[in-house]
C-alpha cells in the first residue's frame, strides 16, 4: 500500500461538477489500495473575488484579517470534496491548515512553513479515512492566528504534507498533462516531458513557467519529495521531477540496468519559458565610481523588491557616467522609483526611465553545460524573427533575454522550434490557466 498525496488547484474544483469529477479520482486512487491525502485550492476564482471584496470594504484590509478572510475559500473546498467522498460510500475527513499540522512564520499573507505535525492526519489515515486538507493555510504557534502562504500556497502545502508524511509520490493536478518544454497555450506544438530534474524545473518556476510553483519545487528538493504533474481530466500519466539521484517510478520497476533517469544523458534545453510580469527600471547617468551601484541597491533594497536582471553599460555620451538597468515585479516598480526620485541628488544620476512594456524569454536545460553553441541558436532564431534583445542574463544551465512584450509570445515559439523541441500534434488544455 502507497501513501500519495494529491493536490488539485482552483480549476480543478471550480464547481459542483468538477468537485464530483475530482472525488471520484481520490476514491479510485483509494480503491487501488493506496492512503490518500489531498490538498485543495479554493474554488476557481474565489480568492481573486474575496481580495476584490475585501478592497471594497478597506482600502488596505489589516493583514491578519485578510488571512481570515482568504482562508474560508479553501476551507470551502475542502468540506464540499469531502461531502462528495462521503457520497461515494468512502470515509472522508477535512482539515484546515492548523488541524493539519501546518505550522508557520507570522508574515501574514507570505508566511512560509517551518514545521509541520499532521498528528490528526495520521490518525485519520490509521482509521482508514482520506484527509482532505485545506491548502494555501497555516498557524503560527506565537501570535495563535491563521496565516496564508501566499502564491502557491496549496502546491507547498501538498509537498510540505507528503515531506511530513513521507508519502511515495505528491500528485500535483492542473489543467494540462504535465510539464511541457514551453506553455501550451502560448506554444501550441510544445511536448511533454516525461520528466523534468528539480533543479531544471527550478529555473523554469523562477522563469515564468506556471505549472508548479518555485517553493514547492525547493521544498521538495530539499526534502526528497517526488513530484507527479499530471491532469485533472485525464488519465495519462505526466511528467516526474526528480531530485539529485531519485528513480524514476516507472523504469525502477523494471528488471533493468537503468534505474535512475537523471543519470542518464540530459537533453540539452528541456524548455523554453516566459515572464510578463516583469517591469524595467533604468538609471541613467550614474556616476562611474566605486560604491554608486551599492547605494543604489540598498535603497531598493528597503522597499523589498525582488531584483532579477541587472546590466550595467558604461555610457559613451557622459565620460564618468554608467546607465545601471534592472528589473522586478511590476507592483514593486512604483515604490522603487519614489525613493530613487527622492534620492537624486544624493546618489548623483541624471535620470530615471521606468518601462513595464517588457517580456523576459528563458531557455533552461542541464545539457547547456557540456554543449557549446546553445546561446548562439538563441540569438540567431530571435534575429530570424526580426526580435530585439535588450538585456542578457545567464546562469550554468539557463540563458534569458528581455525583449519587448508585444514580441514574447513570437520569439517564443520561433525558439522552441529552432531548438527542435516542436511536438508533431498540438498539445491539448483542458480548462484555461495551467493551475
Amino acid at each position: 500500500m502507497a501513501l500519495i498525496v494529491q493536490k488539485f488547484g482552483g480549476s480543478s474544483v471550480a464547481d459542483a461538477e468538477s468537485i464530483k469529477r475530482v472525488a471520484k479520482r481520490i476514491v479510485d486512487t483509494r480503491r487501488a489500495g493506496n492512503d490518500v491525502v489531498v490538498a485543495v485550492s479554493a474554488m476557481g476564482d474565489t480568492t481573486d473575488e474575496l481580495l476584490d471584496l475585501a478592497s471594497q470594504v478597506a482600502p488596505l484590509p489589516a493583514p491578519r484579517e485578510l488571512d481570515m478572510l482568504l482562508s474560508s475559500g479553501e476551507r470551502i473546498s475542502m468540506a464540499l470534496l469531502a461531502m462528495a467522498i462521503h457520497s461515494m460510500g468512502y470515509e472522508a475527513r477535512s482539515f484546515t491548515g492548523s488541524q493539519a499540522g501546518m505550522i508557520t512564520t507570522a508574515d501574514h499573507g507570505s508566511a512560509r512553513i517551518v514545521d509541520v505535525t499532521p498528528v490528526r492526519v495520521r490518525e485519520a489515515l490509521d482509521e482508514g479515512a482520506i484527509v482532505i486538507v485545506a491548502g494555501f493555510q497555516g498557524f503560527n504557534r506565537d501570535t495563535k492566528d491563521i496565516t496564508t502562504l501566499g502564491r502557491g500556497g496549496s502546491d507547498t502545502t501538498a509537498v510540505a504534507l507528503a515531506a511530513a508524511l513521507e508519502a511515495d509520490v505528491c500528485e500535483i493536478y492542473s489543467d494540462v498533462d504535465g510539464i511541457f518544454t514551453a506553455d501550451p497555450r502560448v506554444v501550441p506544438l510544445a511536448r511533454k516531458l516525461d520528466h523534468v530534474s528539480a533543479e531544471e524545473m527550478l529555473e523554469l518556476a523562477a522563469n515564468g513557467a506556471k505549472v508548479l510553483y518555485i517553493r514547492a519545487v525547493e521544498y521538495a528538493r530539499r526534502h526528497g519529495v517526488l513530484i507527479h504533474a499530471r491532469s485533472t481530466f485525464t488519465a495519462n500519466e505526466g511528467t516526474y521531477v526528480l531530485g539529485e539521484g531519485m528513480a524514476h517510478p516507472r523504469h525502477a520497476k523494471k528488471e533493468t540496468d537503468v534505474t535512475d533517469v537523471t543519470g542518464m544523458e540530459e537533453p540539452v534545453v528541456a524548455g523554453v519559458a516566459i515572464d510578463q510580469s516583469q517591469a524595467k527600471i533604468t538609471v541613467v547617468g550614474v556616476p562611474d565610481v566605486p560604491g554608486s551601484a551599492a547605494a543604489i541597491f540598498a535603497l531598493v533594497a528597503k522597499t523589498g523588491a525582488n531584483i532579477d536582471m541587472i546590466v550595467q553599460n558604461v555610457q559613451s555620451a557622459s565620460p564618468g557616467r554608467t546607465d545601471i538597468s534592472f528589473t522586478l515585479p511590476k507592483p514593486s516598480a512604483a515604490e522603487v522609483l519614489k525613493v530613487l526620485t527622492a534620492e537624486k541628488e544624493t546618489l548623483g544620476y541624471e535620470n530615471v526611465v521606468h518601462d513595464d512594456q517588457i517580456g523576459k524569454l528563458s531557455v533552461v536545460g542541464a545539457g547547456m553545460r557540456t554543449h557549446s553553441g546553445v546561446s548562439l541558436t538563441l540569438f540567431e532564431a530571435l534575429s530570424k524573427a526580426g526580435i530585439n534583445i535588450e538585456m542578457i542574463s545567464t546562469s550554468e544551465i539557463r540563458i534569458s533575454v528581455v525583449v519587448r512584450n508585444d514580441d514574447v509570445h513570437e520569439a517564443a515559439r520561433v525558439v522552441h522550434s529552432a531548438y527542435g523541441l516542436d511536438s508533431e500534434i498540438e498539445a491539448t488544455v483542458y480548462a484555461g490557466t495551467g493551475r
